[in-house]
């Protein structure tokens, strides 16, 4: 698989107006798993979309390959680059297969057949996200936890090199969201993709990232390994968070434990009628 560079250089962007990046750079690691952390409605969304093209920069350029993904068509571009969005909308009785399938439309031209290459990809990615047994459910009659993996098998069945994923583990519960990460991470080890996924629980994406990314007021406040960006002064200034961090005993990765005003009166409380 080849490996591709993807960089935000001096990124401004925003809705019906309103900047919500300023002027942002970003390098994401080729080949490595990014997330992309930050409080609401500090930009995280937003990112995702101007680097997928979603949404047009009002300044500043997104980079694939050193080539501005604007003047890239759109087919082509669809084939390197995936995005899983938030809150996707099926088209009305849909059906698991059928949605999973639109995922290889990048791959067809106006007059190629459908191939066994493209039922592959679509069986591989349904049994890896656990949907096999859905394919021909309509997908409005899903829950909500089943309707993510969905997605997320259809943006798997793209087999693009790069993957962008903006909330991926959404109306999943804690089993789900780790086979969710581990089935990312299988991918990014067995095929070398570079993944790009917003998550709002800190301690899953510092322990399922090569690189962490926190983003503060529409810019990167801090960038590197998560053992250099989990820290309590960043919990602080970025989430306005007292916590403790220390060391997953599973992991090796950093782990933050927020401090609850309640806890922490609880806490002094029982240290005080110890002395």
């Amino acid at each position: 698989m080849t490996v591709h560079s993807l960089t935000a250089s001096r990124l401004s962007a925003g809705y019906n107006d309103v900047e919500i990046l300023h002027a942002l750079d970003l390098t994401v690691p080729p080949g490595k798993i990014t997330a992309v952390v930050g409080a609401n409605a500090c930009g995280k969304s937003t990112l995702l979309r101007t680097m997928s093209r979603l949404i047009s920069p009002s300044q500043g350029h997104v980079l694939l390959d050193g080539k501005s993904i604007h003047r890239t068509p759109s087919r082509e571009l669809a084939r390197t680059l995936g995005l899983l969005p938030q809150s996707p909308i099926a088209p009305e009785g849909i059906t698991v297969a059928d949605l999973v399938s639109r995922g290889r439309h990048p791959h067809q031209s106006l007059f190629s057949r459908w191939t066994r290459e493209d039922d592959e990809a679509v069986d591989s990615a349904l049994a890896a996200t656990k949907t096999t047994e859905l394919a021909e459910r309509p997908v409005d009659e899903l829950s909500g936890g089943q309707r993510q993996r969905v997605w997320i098998a259809m943006a798997l069945a793209q087999q693009t090199e790069v993957l962008l994923l903006d909330e991926p583990t959404t109306f999943l519960d804690i089993n789900h969201q780790v086979e969710v990460l581990d089935l990312l991470t299988d991918l990014n080890h067995a095929r070398g993709t570079t993944v790009v996924m917003v998550l709002h629980d800190l301690n899953l994406a510092a322990r399922y990232a090569d690189y962490l990314v926190a983003i503060a007021g529409g810019q990167v406040h801090v960038a590197g390994r998560p053992e250099d960006v989990l820290t309590e002064e960043n919990v602080r200034q970025v989430f306005g968070l007292e916590s403790r961090v220390i060391t997953d005993p599973t992991s090796g990765r950093p782990i933050m434990l927020p401090i609850g005003r309640h806890r922490m009166a609880e806490g002094q409380d029982f240290k005080e009628n110890r002395s």
